[in-house]
Formats: C-alpha cells, structure tokens, sequence
C-alpha cells in the first residue's frame, strides 16, 4: 500500500515551486531550436531527478492547427539530453512549420521521467492503488523490445485523448514492429505483454503560456482550492461558448472531438457529416444552463439565444388527445421520450419564471397533459411514447408488461416530474389540480416501488439526479414534505458524499471530490450527480436541516472542484489542433478530449446552482 499523504506532499510541495528558472530554460531552448547552438551545461536537479542514461527528457511544440512534434533522448547529463532532442526537433521534417520564435502561438514543453520501476504485465492494474496501477496522465509506460525502448509518456494520454490502459499499449505497440505487421489491437496487446519487458514511471512536465511556465499535473493545470469566482468564470465562459456555437435553426452544436478537430460523435460515429446526430434532451439542458448564466448576469444574450433554442423545440412538437385534453409531445428521431417532454417542461418553466413571456403557455398546457397522461394506474411513468421499435412506430397505449419494462427509463419519470412540480408550484388551476394528484402517485411509485421492480437498474453510486432535483422543488408544497420523498434525496445524498475521494485517500492530487462506484475506480468529475448532491443541500437548507446543510455544502465544493479540470481554458488546450473552437467548452473526462452539448450542460448547471447558494 503507497503512503498518500507522503505522495501527496512531496507531489504538492513540487507544485509550490518557484518555476523562473525552468521558464528561463525554456526561453534557452526556444533560442537553441532558431539558432542551432547547444546549451550549456546547467543544474536543474532541484526541479527534475535525473539519473544519466535513464532518465528520459521530451521536448515537445505545440501550435494550433498543427500536429504536435516531440522527441524524447537518454544521455549523460541533463542538458546533453535536452540538446540531443532539439537537435533531432530540428531535424523533423515538420520543423520549418512552426513558429518557434512566437511563444504565443508555439508553445513549449518539457516532460522528465521519475520514479521508473519494472512491472510484471500479470501484475498491471487500473483497480488497485499500487505501484502497479496503471492510472491515465499520471503513468508513462516504457517497453523494451530487444535493444529498442519505446515510449508512452504521461501527457500522451491528453494529447492523444486516451483513457485507458489498452490505449496506452496499443499506442506504443503502433510504434514498434509488430504494430507494421498487424491493425488487430487484441494481437498487439498480446505481443507486448508476452514479448516485452516493462516500465512504469511518472513525470514532471512544464509547458510555456505567453510569458509564462505551468506546471501541468495529468497533463492539466493543477486546481488546488475551491474557488467561487473561479466557478463563476467556468459558467459564464462555457455559456459563451454555447452562443458561439449554436446553429442558424436554433440547435447547439452537438459534438466536438477537441483532439481530432471534428464533430464525430463517439456514439454515433457512422453517422453522415450532413446528418449528424443530434438529441433533443440535451438541447433543453443547453437552454437551462444558458438561463442560469442570464440570472448570473442579466445579459440580454443568453437570454436571445435561450429563446432561440427553445423556438426551435416548438418545431419538434406533436399534439395528441391525452384523455385531459389536447396534448403535445416532443417527437425526435423517430421517438417521443418521456424526458424529451419533461426537459422540455423544465426549460420552458425555467424561461417563463425569468421572463414572465406567456407566449409558450398553450404549449406548456399540453406537454403537462401529455406527461401526466403517460402516469399509469400503478404511478409507474412510462418511458416511451413512440418507440420505432415497438407497435410499428405508433403511440404506445396498450403495452405488455414485457414492453413495458423493456421501455422503461431510469432518468425519464425523474425529468418529467420536475417538470410537473415548477409547474404545479407556479399554476393555481384545474391543470396544477390534476398534475398535485397524478404526481403523488407517481412519486410514491418511484421512491418505493421502483427498487423493487427494476433493482437491476440501481448503482452502488446513486445516479438519478433529476428525481432529486424534482422532490426539491415538490417538498415545497406542504402536501408532499413526505418523509419517503425527503429520505429518499438524503439516503442518496449521504452516498454520494461518501462514495468520494478525500484529500489523503488517493495517491492523486486531482482526485479529492471525485466520485466512485468502488473505491480504487478511475474517478468520475461528474456534473450530472452533483446536480442532484446540490439539490439535496437546496432542500436540507429548506426544511432546517442544518447539519445535512452543512455536510452538502462542503460535498458540493469538494466535488466541484475536482470538475475544474475539466473546463477547457486558454492555458490547458495546447494539444488541441484548434484551439478556437475548444476554449471554454467542457470536457467529459479528465483526459478524454470529447465535448458534448450535456458535458457542458450539466457542469454549469451543477456550479451555477452552487454559486446562488454563495449569498443564501
């Protein structure tokens, strides 16, 4: 078992540094790769351990729109190294492309191993905290292959947008023989484990910004505090990005692949350039967050473009009698989801709250009319509308129990009752009548019945945040304090902040308000759940509940601060070939490269409602 705490320390004392030295370096080396001429001989050993002819050193440039170049050299010294890989930098063929005398736009990095240890390949792991884990933009693997050594460093997992294991070996492998004689990664992984003797180790890296040097930890900057103003920023910017983004027709852009510079959506990766896929769902959270950034700000902006976006789900509309009257449902790609509807619900009751604007009411009446008409006698909310699946594309109104269960949604009834409680709270009328009846039954349903027919559907890591958010916004009505409601939103709470890393129980610095399914995972920054852990603190502070308050409010920094990271700021998107489309978006993963509308969606929303809390 590793010593967190020691790792941790000396990891952050490195941290503190004072790095003018380094950035002097860098500028040493930036005149050295124009003018051809060596650098002397300099000790550097109070930033980097060396040992000769072990450690590797890569120097790396960086320039939008081009692919990086690096080159990684062993010598005697410190220096001999750094002046064989700008030598060979200097040789690339690549070389004359970019613009090593602007270090705005070319922009350096140095990487320095340490800590290398031979590894047995049966012993690797990504489970246990060891000095056999293999953990993405903290470990560097080597593997020697005869009398060549073949490098996968640290940082490649964020240049190269991986986030496992099999990414890292098969990355290396594509640079050996063997990666020549075969595409098949399963024959690559296996030749490299049988074949090959193996390093892991870490590194120190540094990278140039302006006239600046950043120490990157998991090839990242390092977010050591919690910060509202900070958090503040992140919002606003990835609002930002949203209206620079968003299509003529009032969509957003879906997708971004920040690596590859395209809209590929892993998903959905067959899909034609001119049809790509798109989803209605994380349309409205767009819209939500944007209406977040508005209250933040009054900027009329967001505002316009909220509305955009919510006019282009008007087009998507479909009515139908509900047995209460006219109904709309939002109908997509070929299906009527019940959080279709429901988000939809929300977004427009998040405008009209702002706004005052009635001028979506009729619609608004009859999404509620569809939602409340999709709750069965039992208070079971069922999932799909329209399903192409299913009755031949038409609505489905007489379903076995098999097709039932078979459409059922663990997110869906949670999205539509919030939509139904904004309603229900703002509306004095014969419709909120109908929606306060039909919503108990369907909240006692999923809060007590649900675990027992679809158990199969629950994780160790409590996962349904938007039924949080709804009991929320319920318990507000005197009618449903309900303690099955209310002790359902803290047993989950109180899991989620248990289920997460603390300051000293990880050998990582970057994991201290990450959540795991079990302890060991690789953790998981997630914006979604803590929507539903800062809902709970919401409705903690409602009913008085001071302690709760308190523990979920600490929880929802801690966890906010781990998703600092994932927000692409000026200084972190070096390895991105365009840049300018990457800044101030935010990413799923801590080194997986891919944006997507509800990777933003769910970040901004979970930090604005944290940031309102600041003056509660």
């Amino acid at each position: 078992m590793l010593d967190f705490k020691t790792v941790n320390d000396k990891d952050r004392a490195w941290f503190n540094k004072d790095f003018s030295r380094v950035l002097s370096l860098t500028k040493l080396i930036r005149m050295s790769l124009l003018t051809g001429e060596s650098l002397a001989e300099e000790d550097y050993s109070e930033f980097f351990d060396f040992e000769p002819n072990v450690t590797i050193i890569y120097v790396s440039l960086f320039q939008k729109g081009k692919k990086h170049i690096r080159w990684g050299s062993r010598r005697e010294t410190f220096i001999r190294t750094i002046n064989r890989d700008l030598e060979m930098i200097r040789a690339n063929k690549r070389f004359s492309e970019f613009d090593v005398k602007n270090d705005i736009d070319c922009r350096i990095m140095i990487e320095v191993m340490y800590d290398r240890k031979v590894v047995k390949p049966q012993d690797i792991n990504i489970q246990k905290f060891d000095d056999n884990r293999f953990e993405p933009g903290i470990t560097g693997v080597e593997v020697q292959d005869g009398n060549r050594a073949y490098f996968y460093m640290p940082t490649d997992a964020i240049t190269y947008s991986h986030l496992s294991l099999s990414n890292a070996i098969n990355h290396v492998a594509s640079k050996m023989p063997i990666g020549k004689m075969t595409n098949r990664i399963l024959e690559r992984l296996n030749y490299v484990a049988k074949s090959c003797i193996h390093y892991f180790f870490k590194s120190r890296a540094l990278i140039t910004y302006k006239d600046s040097i950043i120490p990157l930890y998991r090839g990242n900057l390092l977010y050591p505090e919690f910060d509202y103003n900070l958090m503040l920023s992140e919002i606003l910017k990835s609002a930002d990005w949203l209206v620079k983004n968003m299509h003529e027709d009032g969509r957003f852009l879906y997708y971004y692949d920040c690596c590859n510079d395209n809209y590929i959506d892993h998903e959905h990766p067959t899909r034609p350039l001119n049809n790509l896929y798109y989803n209605d769902l994380r349309h409205c959270g767009g819209i939500i967050a944007l209406l977040n950034a508005y209250l933040l700000t009054n900027n009329e902006v967001y505002l316009k473009v909220a509305k955009s976006a919510l006019d282009w789900s008007m087009t998507i509309l479909r009515e139908h009698e509900t047995g209460f009257g006219s109904g709309y449902y939002a109908y997509y790609n070929q299906k009527a989801k019940l959080g279709g509807t429901g988000v939809l619900v929300v977004a427009i009751m998040r405008y009209r709250l702002i706004t005052k604007d009635t001028q979506y009411d009729e619609y608004l009446d009859g999404l509620v009319r569809h939602l409340v008409s999709r709750i069965s006698d039992s208070g079971e909310m069922l999932g799909y509308y329209i399903h192409p699946a299913y009755h031949n594309g038409e609505p489905l109104i007489n379903m076995t129990d098999e097709e039932r269960k078979a459409t059922f949604s663990f997110y869906y009834p949670g999205e539509a009752l919030l939509g139904l409680a904004l309603y229900a709270n703002t509306f004095d009328n014969e419709l909120s009548i109908l929606v306060k009846r039909e919503a108990q039954k369907a909240l006692d349903w999923i809060v007590d019945e649900r675990p027992k027919l679809y158990k199969e559907m629950f994780t160790s890591l409590p996962s349904d945040a938007w039924l949080m958010q709804a009991i929320e916004e319920w318990v507000k009505n005197p009618r449903f304090k309900k303690n099955n409601l209310i002790n359902f939103v803290y047993r989950d709470a109180d899991k989620m902040v248990s289920m997460t890393y603390n300051k000293d129980d990880s050998p990582y610095l970057d994991y201290e308000g990450g959540y795991y399914y079990n302890y060991g995972d690789h953790l998981f920054p997630d914006g979604a759940r803590s929507e539903g852990l800062v809902a709970a603190y919401y409705m903690a502070k409602y009913l008085g509940d001071t302690e709760r308050e308190k523990i979920y409010l600490e929880a929802c920094k801690k966890t906010a601060k781990s998703q600092f990271p994932l927000f692409n700021c000026e200084e972190y998107t070096y390895g991105h070939l365009n840049p300018e489309k990457s800044v101030n978006s935010i990413r799923f993963k801590a080194t997986r490269q891919w944006v997507r509308v509800d990777s933003i969606q769910h970040v901004s929303c979970f930090f604005a409602r944290l940031y309102m809390a600041k003056n509660l």
